[in-house]
């Protein structure tokens, strides 16, 4: 079975009350056939190799650290084993191996409906690519997919649950399908103010906010560096803003290309739930560790959430 979430001092298989509800049919999945891809880390500029393999039917996400044998070296993607979200989402186990910057491919293996996927790397972080998830896109097609004999199960959002943190909030409320809408505003720069809402589907992660890059300002790549992250970034995996100027050739994909970004993070952010998410997420200049804190948020509120089971008849709740 998929591991257990760990939430508030104990351990639940999701919370509340495990029930089904009538969503259409569609089983587990996983990949048809290994697939690799190679590049450099991000933050740690070290380079890195990884290759994605099918994983049995309720294994989950599970990235393996193939350089490190004197130790456990696998690290379940789950909420309770995000440890660091600073410019990025950061996954620990109890040996203390370390996964770092994972959110671009998590958020691909959402969009895809990749259930079940080993991630061996050889380094300590996922490589940027060019910034964006569409890479992993492209490793996933590559790969192909392969339903598993066992029903995909969903978590469903009952009631809303919110985070605050100043000017910042993200929340999640109840919907028929998986939504996301993101707001950003940064004055004075060319991105502005910006928003992003979208029905999210494989087809519309793929064409609407896969490409989109991550970004960053000139300025504060040297406090970065000296702090121990963006060792490895370039204009070949960010945009990067210079005063009112965009420093990369060919300029931006999309003209909001910043907050799909945003939205594209907070995909991949949410799936440390472990599974599919039958709801609608708001957020209002979040990053990676409100997103994470609302994950959490919602864990610790077994009233708010239920997991369904496709294809089964709909319980009431109580």
């Amino acid at each position: 079975m998929r591991p257990h979430f760990f939430c508030a001092g104990f351990y639940v298989r999701g919370g509340g009350k495990k029930v089904s509800v009538m969503l259409p049919d569609q089983n587990e999945q996983t990949l048809a056939h290994a697939a690799i891809i190679a590049g450099i880390g991000v933050h740690t500029g070290v380079p890195v190799r990884m290759v994605v393999r099918s994983a049995p039917a309720g294994a989950g996400v599970v990235f393996v650290r193939s350089d490190i044998t004197d130790r456990d070296n696998r690290v379940p993607a789950l909420a309770h084993n995000v440890t660091k979200t600073t410019l990025g989402t950061v996954i620990t186990n109890a040996a203390g191996v370390s996964v770092s910057t994972i959110e671009h491919v998590m958020a691909a293996f959402a969009a895809l409906s990749i259930d079940n996927v080993i991630v061996e790397l050889d380094g300590p972080e996922v490589p940027i690519m060019d910034g964006s998830a569409l890479p992993f896109v492209q490793l996933l097609d590559q790969a192909g997919f392969r339903r598993q004999a066992v029903p995909q199960q969903v978590i469903e959002i009952l009631k809303p649950v919110e985070v605050i943190e100043g000017d910042k909030r993200a929340s999640l409320k109840p919907a028929d399908q998986f939504e996301v809408r993101f707001e950003i505003d940064f004055p004075g720069t060319p991105i502005g103010h910006q928003v992003v809402d979208l029905a999210i589907t494989e087809q519309s992660f793929r064409d609407e906010l896969s490409a989109a890059r991550t970004f960053g300002f000139l300025e504060g790549v040297e406090a970065l560096r000296k702090a121990g992250l963006a060792r490895g970034g370039s204009l070949d995996n960010a945009i990067v803003i210079d005063g009112d100027v965009i420093l990369n050739e060919g300029g931006l994909r999309f003209a909001d290309e910043f907050v799909r970004h945003k939205a594209l993070d907070a995909i991949g952010d949410l799936y440390v739930l472990g599974m599919p998410i039958l709801g609608r997420f708001e957020g209002i200049r979040a990053g990676h560790g409100l997103n994470n804190a609302l994950v959490r948020a919602l864990l610790s509120r077994p009233d708010a959430y239920r997991i369904v089971t496709r294809g089964a008849a709909l319980a009431d709740v109580g």
